[in-house]
Protein backbone atom coordinates (compact mmCIF):
# COMPACT_ATOMS: atom_id res chain seq x y z
CA UNK A 1 0.00 0.00 0.00
CA UNK A 2 1.19 3.37 -0.63
CA UNK A 3 2.24 5.62 1.50
CA UNK A 4 2.52 9.82 1.48
CA UNK A 5 5.34 11.90 2.82
CA UNK A 6 3.42 11.80 6.81
CA UNK A 7 3.65 8.12 6.46
CA UNK A 8 -0.57 7.80 6.21
CA UNK A 9 -1.73 5.18 3.65
CA UNK A 10 -3.23 6.50 0.39
CA UNK A 11 -6.29 4.26 0.57
CA UNK A 12 -8.57 6.78 -0.25
CA UNK A 13 -9.42 7.30 -4.64
CA UNK A 14 -8.40 10.18 -5.94
CA UNK A 15 -11.59 13.16 -6.30
CA UNK A 16 -12.85 14.68 -9.27
CA UNK A 17 -10.39 18.12 -8.27
CA UNK A 18 -7.61 15.83 -7.27
CA UNK A 19 -7.76 14.65 -11.25
CA UNK A 20 -8.07 18.04 -12.67
CA UNK A 21 -5.22 19.18 -10.61
CA UNK A 22 -3.11 16.36 -12.02
CA UNK A 23 -3.75 17.19 -15.76
CA UNK A 24 -3.41 20.71 -15.32
CA UNK A 25 0.16 19.80 -13.88
CA UNK A 26 0.86 17.32 -17.08
CA UNK A 27 0.15 13.73 -15.19
CA UNK A 28 -1.99 11.70 -17.39
CA UNK A 29 -1.79 8.10 -18.31
CA UNK A 30 0.36 7.51 -21.59
CA UNK A 31 1.48 4.05 -22.46
CA UNK A 32 4.76 4.07 -24.56
CA UNK A 33 3.99 0.51 -26.47
CA UNK A 34 0.86 1.97 -27.63
CA UNK A 35 2.36 4.58 -29.29
CA UNK A 36 5.38 2.32 -30.68
CA UNK A 37 2.90 0.46 -32.03
CA UNK A 38 1.18 2.34 -33.59
CA UNK A 39 4.09 4.29 -35.25
CA UNK A 40 5.35 1.27 -36.91
CA UNK A 41 1.90 -0.16 -38.40
CA UNK A 42 1.38 3.16 -39.56
CA UNK A 43 4.59 3.11 -41.05
CA UNK A 44 5.08 -0.36 -42.46
CA UNK A 45 1.48 0.03 -43.72
CA UNK A 46 2.14 3.69 -45.48
CA UNK A 47 5.00 1.96 -46.95
CA UNK A 48 3.74 -1.06 -48.44
CA UNK A 49 0.68 1.34 -49.68
CA UNK A 50 2.84 4.13 -51.22
CA UNK A 51 6.14 1.84 -52.00
CA UNK A 52 5.56 1.29 -55.41
CA UNK A 53 5.09 5.01 -55.52
CA UNK A 54 8.02 5.92 -53.87
CA UNK A 55 10.26 3.92 -55.70
CA UNK A 56 9.28 5.29 -58.88
CA UNK A 57 9.80 8.88 -57.60
CA UNK A 58 13.02 7.42 -55.96
CA UNK A 59 14.44 6.04 -59.07
CA UNK A 60 13.16 9.09 -61.35
CA UNK A 61 14.67 11.74 -59.29
CA UNK A 62 18.17 9.76 -58.91
CA UNK A 63 18.03 9.37 -63.54
CA UNK A 64 17.47 13.14 -63.25
CA UNK A 65 20.14 14.00 -60.71
CA UNK A 66 22.84 12.49 -62.77
CA UNK A 67 21.66 12.83 -66.23
CA UNK A 68 23.80 16.25 -65.90
CA UNK A 69 24.72 18.64 -69.15
CA UNK A 70 28.59 19.31 -69.92
CA UNK A 71 27.70 23.25 -68.88
CA UNK A 72 26.30 22.26 -65.36
CA UNK A 73 29.03 20.53 -64.69
CA UNK A 74 31.05 23.28 -64.12
CA UNK A 75 27.93 25.53 -63.04
CA UNK A 76 28.66 25.73 -59.23
CA UNK A 77 25.23 27.74 -59.20
CA UNK A 78 23.42 25.00 -61.08
CA UNK A 79 25.18 22.19 -59.27
CA UNK A 80 23.45 23.88 -55.86
CA UNK A 81 19.84 24.70 -57.86
CA UNK A 82 20.00 21.06 -58.35
CA UNK A 83 20.75 20.02 -55.07
CA UNK A 84 17.85 21.70 -53.69
CA UNK A 85 15.52 20.53 -56.43
CA UNK A 86 16.20 16.94 -55.95
CA UNK A 87 15.31 18.08 -51.58
CA UNK A 88 12.31 19.31 -52.59
CA UNK A 89 10.68 16.22 -54.82
CA UNK A 90 12.33 14.08 -52.20
CA UNK A 91 10.09 16.24 -49.26
CA UNK A 92 7.19 16.17 -51.60
CA UNK A 93 7.51 12.32 -52.02
CA UNK A 94 7.96 11.41 -48.95
CA UNK A 95 5.08 13.92 -47.41
CA UNK A 96 2.00 11.88 -47.42
CA UNK A 97 4.10 9.20 -45.21
CA UNK A 98 5.38 11.48 -42.95
CA UNK A 99 1.72 12.85 -42.68
CA UNK A 100 1.06 9.34 -41.87
CA UNK A 101 3.35 9.04 -39.23
CA UNK A 102 2.66 12.49 -37.71
CA UNK A 103 -1.02 11.28 -37.37
CA UNK A 104 -0.27 8.19 -35.24
CA UNK A 105 2.12 9.56 -33.40
CA UNK A 106 -1.43 12.60 -32.35
CA UNK A 107 -3.30 9.43 -32.18
CA UNK A 108 -1.36 7.33 -29.70
CA UNK A 109 -1.95 10.15 -26.83
CA UNK A 110 -5.74 10.71 -27.63
CA UNK A 111 -6.46 7.51 -27.17
CA UNK A 112 -5.10 7.67 -23.69
CA UNK A 113 -5.06 10.42 -21.85
CA UNK A 114 -6.90 13.10 -24.37
CA UNK A 115 -4.73 15.65 -25.88
CA UNK A 116 -3.06 18.07 -23.16
CA UNK A 117 -0.38 20.33 -23.43
CA UNK A 118 1.32 21.44 -20.14
CA UNK A 119 4.28 23.53 -19.44
CA UNK A 120 4.60 22.15 -15.85
CA UNK A 121 5.72 19.19 -17.19
CA UNK A 122 8.83 19.75 -19.06
CA UNK A 123 9.80 22.38 -16.05
CA UNK A 124 13.08 20.76 -14.13
CA UNK A 125 12.00 19.42 -10.73
CA UNK A 126 15.00 19.01 -8.29
CA UNK A 127 13.15 15.95 -7.42
CA UNK A 128 14.01 14.06 -10.50
CA UNK A 129 18.17 14.55 -9.45
CA UNK A 130 17.09 12.89 -6.15
CA UNK A 131 19.80 9.61 -6.29
CA UNK A 132 17.65 8.14 -3.17
CA UNK A 133 13.94 8.29 -5.27
CA UNK A 134 15.97 7.21 -8.53
CA UNK A 135 17.08 4.07 -6.89
CA UNK A 136 13.77 3.69 -5.17
CA UNK A 137 12.44 3.78 -8.52
CA UNK A 138 14.84 1.42 -9.85
CA UNK A 139 13.45 -1.46 -7.50
CA UNK A 140 10.14 -0.34 -7.51
CA UNK A 141 6.98 -2.58 -8.76
CA UNK A 142 6.55 -0.21 -11.71
CA UNK A 143 10.15 -1.09 -12.69
CA UNK A 144 9.42 -4.82 -12.44
CA UNK A 145 6.62 -4.60 -14.99
CA UNK A 146 8.68 -2.66 -17.25
CA UNK A 147 11.57 -5.44 -16.91
CA UNK A 148 8.59 -8.00 -17.53
CA UNK A 149 7.34 -6.22 -20.62
CA UNK A 150 11.10 -5.86 -22.20
CA UNK A 151 11.01 -9.84 -21.65
CA UNK A 152 7.92 -10.23 -23.17
CA UNK A 153 8.80 -8.02 -25.95
CA UNK A 154 11.53 -9.78 -26.92
CA UNK A 155 10.33 -13.38 -26.64
CA UNK A 156 7.33 -11.99 -28.56
CA UNK A 157 8.66 -10.43 -31.46
CA UNK A 158 11.70 -13.22 -31.34
CA UNK A 159 8.86 -15.94 -31.82
CA UNK A 160 6.73 -14.46 -34.04
CA UNK A 161 9.92 -13.88 -36.29
CA UNK A 162 11.42 -16.89 -36.33
CA UNK A 163 7.48 -18.48 -37.06
CA UNK A 164 7.80 -15.66 -40.23
CA UNK A 165 11.12 -16.92 -41.27
CA UNK A 166 10.23 -20.61 -41.25
CA UNK A 167 7.35 -20.19 -43.18
CA UNK A 168 9.14 -18.29 -45.28
CA UNK A 169 12.12 -20.35 -45.76
CA UNK A 170 10.91 -21.54 -49.06
CA UNK A 171 10.24 -18.61 -50.73
CA UNK A 172 13.89 -17.03 -49.85
CA UNK A 173 15.59 -20.11 -51.16
CA UNK A 174 13.68 -19.14 -54.43
CA UNK A 175 14.77 -16.16 -54.87
CA UNK A 176 18.14 -17.10 -55.73
CA UNK A 177 16.95 -18.43 -59.31
CA UNK A 178 15.32 -15.95 -60.19
CA UNK A 179 16.27 -12.80 -61.91
CA UNK A 180 17.84 -9.69 -60.51
CA UNK A 181 14.17 -7.42 -60.56
CA UNK A 182 11.62 -9.72 -59.90
CA UNK A 183 13.85 -11.40 -57.17
CA UNK A 184 13.87 -7.52 -55.55
CA UNK A 185 10.41 -7.02 -55.42
CA UNK A 186 9.79 -10.65 -54.51
CA UNK A 187 12.09 -9.60 -51.52
CA UNK A 188 10.63 -6.50 -50.92
CA UNK A 189 6.94 -7.92 -50.72
CA UNK A 190 8.21 -10.33 -48.04
CA UNK A 191 9.88 -8.51 -46.28
CA UNK A 192 7.04 -5.94 -45.84
CA UNK A 193 4.81 -8.65 -44.67
CA UNK A 194 7.28 -9.88 -42.20
CA UNK A 195 8.06 -6.52 -41.01
CA UNK A 196 3.92 -6.02 -40.58
CA UNK A 197 3.14 -9.32 -38.99
CA UNK A 198 5.99 -7.97 -36.46
CA UNK A 199 4.82 -5.29 -35.61
CA UNK A 200 1.31 -6.58 -35.19
CA UNK A 201 2.63 -8.85 -32.66
CA UNK A 202 3.07 -5.65 -30.50
CA UNK A 203 -0.37 -5.18 -30.06
CA UNK A 204 -0.77 -7.77 -27.84
CA UNK A 205 1.63 -6.06 -25.69
CA UNK A 206 0.09 -2.77 -26.13
CA UNK A 207 -3.15 -4.15 -25.16
CA UNK A 208 -1.88 -5.81 -21.40
CA UNK A 209 0.11 -2.19 -21.37
CA UNK A 210 -2.91 0.13 -21.56
CA UNK A 211 -5.32 -1.06 -18.23
CA UNK A 212 -1.66 -1.14 -16.12
CA UNK A 213 -1.03 2.48 -16.79
CA UNK A 214 -4.71 3.16 -16.11
CA UNK A 215 -4.14 1.49 -13.24
CA UNK A 216 -0.63 2.78 -12.64
CA UNK A 217 -1.76 6.12 -13.23
CA UNK A 218 -5.06 6.30 -10.81
CA UNK A 219 -3.30 4.79 -7.99
CA UNK A 220 -0.60 7.23 -7.91
CA UNK A 221 -3.31 10.10 -7.30
CA UNK A 222 -4.28 7.97 -4.33
CA UNK A 223 -4.85 10.40 -1.33
CA UNK A 224 -4.97 9.43 2.40
CA UNK A 225 -8.32 10.30 4.59
CA UNK A 226 -6.54 13.56 6.09
CA UNK A 227 -6.02 15.26 1.76
CA UNK A 228 -9.73 14.23 1.18
CA UNK A 229 -10.86 15.93 4.48
CA UNK A 230 -8.77 19.00 3.69
CA UNK A 231 -9.47 19.31 0.21
CA UNK A 232 -13.24 19.11 1.17
CA UNK A 233 -12.30 21.85 3.67
CA UNK A 234 -10.95 23.80 0.43
CA UNK A 235 -13.66 23.16 -1.94
CA UNK A 236 -16.51 23.65 0.76
CA UNK A 237 -15.04 26.38 3.40
CA UNK A 238 -13.79 25.54 6.63
CA UNK A 239 -16.65 24.97 9.18
CA UNK A 240 -15.50 28.19 11.63
CA UNK A 241 -15.84 30.61 8.33
CA UNK A 242 -18.84 29.27 7.52
CA UNK A 243 -20.37 29.16 10.55
CA UNK A 244 -19.42 33.00 10.91
CA UNK A 245 -21.55 33.34 7.50
CA UNK A 246 -25.07 31.56 8.79
CA UNK A 247 -24.74 33.95 11.73
CA UNK A 248 -23.75 36.82 9.91
CA UNK A 249 -26.82 35.35 7.01
CA UNK A 250 -29.22 35.45 10.57
CA UNK A 251 -28.38 38.30 11.57
CA UNK A 252 -28.98 40.12 8.01
CA UNK A 253 -32.76 38.61 8.32
CA UNK A 254 -33.64 39.53 11.80
CA UNK A 255 -32.95 43.39 10.93
CA UNK A 256 -34.45 43.25 7.60
CA UNK A 257 -37.92 40.86 9.88
CA UNK A 258 -37.49 44.27 12.03
CA UNK A 259 -37.66 46.48 9.55
CA UNK A 260 -40.52 44.89 7.88
CA UNK A 261 -42.65 44.27 10.84
CA UNK A 262 -44.17 47.73 11.32
CA UNK A 263 -45.94 47.15 8.36
CA UNK A 264 -47.25 43.90 9.96
CA UNK A 265 -51.41 43.71 10.26
CA UNK A 266 -51.34 41.59 13.28
CA UNK A 267 -48.18 39.85 15.62
CA UNK A 268 -49.55 36.40 16.72
CA UNK A 269 -47.71 34.90 19.90
CA UNK A 270 -47.48 32.03 21.94
CA UNK A 271 -47.79 33.73 24.18
CA UNK A 272 -43.79 34.49 24.67
CA UNK A 273 -41.98 31.81 23.19
CA UNK A 274 -43.14 32.27 19.27
CA UNK A 275 -44.56 35.05 17.75
CA UNK A 276 -45.34 35.17 13.63
CA UNK A 277 -45.60 38.24 12.05
CA UNK A 278 -48.29 38.64 9.20
CA UNK A 279 -49.32 40.96 6.36
CA UNK A 280 -52.09 41.11 4.00
CA UNK A 281 -52.95 43.47 1.98
CA UNK A 282 -55.88 42.25 -0.81
CA UNK A 283 -54.51 44.29 -4.24
CA UNK A 284 -50.76 42.90 -3.57
CA UNK A 285 -51.41 39.51 -1.23
CA UNK A 286 -52.77 36.64 -2.98
CA UNK A 287 -52.92 35.46 0.83
CA UNK A 288 -51.42 36.88 4.56
CA UNK A 289 -47.49 36.92 4.37
CA UNK A 290 -45.39 36.12 6.98
CA UNK A 291 -43.14 39.38 7.05
CA UNK A 292 -41.34 38.10 10.79
CA UNK A 293 -41.07 35.28 13.14
CA UNK A 294 -38.72 34.12 15.54
CA UNK A 295 -38.33 32.47 19.18
CA UNK A 296 -37.13 33.33 22.39
CA UNK A 297 -35.21 36.28 22.35
CA UNK A 298 -36.30 37.16 18.82
CA UNK A 299 -39.87 36.94 19.54
CA UNK A 300 -39.39 39.07 22.84
CA UNK A 301 -37.93 41.53 20.26
CA UNK A 302 -41.05 41.21 18.03
CA UNK A 303 -43.42 41.70 20.58
CA UNK A 304 -41.56 45.02 21.86
CA UNK A 305 -41.03 46.65 18.44
CA UNK A 306 -44.77 45.40 17.96
CA UNK A 307 -46.00 47.47 20.85
CA UNK A 308 -43.82 50.30 19.85
CA UNK A 309 -45.38 50.60 16.50
CA UNK A 310 -48.71 49.75 17.67
CA UNK A 311 -49.25 46.41 16.27
CA UNK A 312 -52.45 44.24 17.34
CA UNK A 313 -50.39 41.24 19.09
CA UNK A 314 -52.96 38.33 19.86
CA UNK A 315 -51.86 35.07 21.82
CA UNK A 316 -52.60 32.18 19.97
CA UNK A 317 -50.38 29.59 20.56
CA UNK A 318 -51.71 26.50 18.50
CA UNK A 319 -51.71 29.08 14.83
CA UNK A 320 -48.26 30.65 16.33
CA UNK A 321 -46.43 27.71 16.19
CA UNK A 322 -48.51 26.06 13.21
CA UNK A 323 -47.39 29.25 11.39
CA UNK A 324 -43.81 29.06 12.43
CA UNK A 325 -43.22 25.36 11.68
CA UNK A 326 -44.98 25.61 8.16
CA UNK A 327 -44.28 29.15 6.90
CA UNK A 328 -40.90 30.28 5.70
CA UNK A 329 -40.23 34.11 6.07
CA UNK A 330 -41.76 36.08 3.08
CA UNK A 331 -43.72 33.14 1.98
CA UNK A 332 -48.01 33.08 2.08
CA UNK A 333 -49.14 31.08 4.83
CA UNK A 334 -50.55 27.47 3.32
CA UNK A 335 -54.37 27.01 2.57
CA UNK A 336 -55.40 24.32 5.42
CA UNK A 337 -54.72 27.78 7.62
CA UNK A 338 -56.54 30.40 5.89
CA UNK A 339 -59.74 29.86 7.90
CA UNK A 340 -58.21 30.14 11.15
CA UNK A 341 -56.40 33.44 10.18
CA UNK A 342 -59.16 35.06 8.66
CA UNK A 343 -60.84 34.78 12.06
CA UNK A 344 -57.61 36.94 13.73
CA UNK A 345 -57.63 39.60 10.50
CA UNK A 346 -61.55 40.08 10.99
CA UNK A 347 -60.76 40.76 14.15
CA UNK A 348 -57.87 43.01 13.33
CA UNK A 349 -59.98 44.94 11.02
CA UNK A 350 -62.70 45.64 13.00
CA UNK A 351 -60.00 46.26 15.63
CA UNK A 352 -59.31 49.08 13.31
CA UNK A 353 -62.56 50.27 12.73
CA UNK A 354 -63.28 51.07 16.16
CA UNK A 355 -60.00 53.25 16.80
CA UNK A 356 -61.16 55.45 14.21
CA UNK A 357 -65.18 55.57 15.23
CA UNK A 358 -66.61 53.63 12.39
CA UNK A 359 -67.55 50.05 14.98
CA UNK A 360 -67.88 49.07 18.06
CA UNK A 361 -64.95 47.91 19.97
CA UNK A 362 -64.70 44.63 19.54
CA UNK A 363 -64.47 41.33 21.63
CA UNK A 364 -61.09 39.37 20.74
CA UNK A 365 -61.70 36.03 19.34
CA UNK A 366 -62.39 33.29 22.34
CA UNK A 367 -60.91 30.32 20.13
CA UNK A 368 -59.71 30.06 16.86
CA UNK A 369 -60.03 26.97 15.04
CA UNK A 370 -56.93 25.05 13.42
CA UNK A 371 -57.13 21.63 11.94
CA UNK A 372 -55.84 19.25 13.44
CA UNK A 373 -53.06 18.24 11.31
CA UNK A 374 -51.62 21.73 11.86
CA UNK A 375 -50.96 21.27 15.70
CA UNK A 376 -47.37 21.19 16.79
CA UNK A 377 -45.87 21.22 20.37
CA UNK A 378 -43.26 23.18 20.71
CA UNK A 379 -40.78 21.16 19.47
CA UNK A 380 -42.24 21.17 16.09
CA UNK A 381 -43.65 17.74 16.25
CA UNK A 382 -46.80 16.94 15.41
CA UNK A 383 -49.69 16.44 18.13
CA UNK A 384 -51.40 14.24 16.44
CA UNK A 385 -54.70 13.94 16.97
CA UNK A 386 -54.47 16.74 20.00
CA UNK A 387 -57.12 19.65 18.91
CA UNK A 388 -58.01 23.53 19.97
CA UNK A 389 -55.66 25.57 21.96
CA UNK A 390 -53.34 24.96 24.06
CA UNK A 391 -51.69 27.14 27.22
CA UNK A 392 -48.13 26.81 25.31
Amino acid sequence: MAESETGQERTEEPTQRRLTKAREEGQVARSRELNTTLLLLAGVGGLMAMGGELGQALAELMRASFALERAAVFDDRALVNGLFTGLRRVLATFLPLFLLWFLAALLGPLLLGGALFSGRAIRPQGSRLNPLKGLKRMVSLNALVELGKSVAKFLLVGGVALVCLLGLESALLQLGAMPLQPALERALRLSSWTVLAVSSSLIVIALADVPWQLHSHRKKLRMTRQEVLDEFKDSEGKPEVKGRLRQLQREMAQRRMMEALPEADVLITNPEHFAVALRYRPEEDAAPVVVARGTDQVALRMRELGDQHDVVRLSVPLLARAIYYTTELDQPIPAGLYAAVAQVLAYVFQLRAHRRGQAEAPEPPRQVEVPERWHFDSRGRPLGGAGGQDSG
